[in-house]
């Protein structure tokens, strides 16, 4: 499925770290289940994988995300589908 991307809010962890990518990653997922957002975008940028991986192993976790993905055009973003 092909999503207008610019159109979803969208939080860019470039620069964050494993030990800083939880609390930023939380506050966002948190604001915008507040805020009745059903589809969020996370830029977390090819490199090494570490902060994907982080991304999805936390995503795993929390029973508000009703899944996630990988954008099928740029394997830097995740695509996030919120359980509200």
């Amino acid at each position: 499925m092909l999503l207008p991307l610019d159109k979803y809010p969208k939080l860019d962890v470039h620069g964050e770290t494993r030990n800083t990518i939880y609390t930023v990653l939380k506050n966002f997922i948190n604001d915008n289940i507040k805020l009745k957002n059903k589809t969020i975008i996370v830029v977390h940028g090819k490199g090494s994988g570490i902060l994907k991986d982080e991304i999805h192993y936390y995503l795993k976790q929390w029973k508000e995300i009703k899944s996630y993905h990988l954008d099928c055009w740029n394997q830097g973003v995740t695509i996030i589908e919120l359980n509200i």
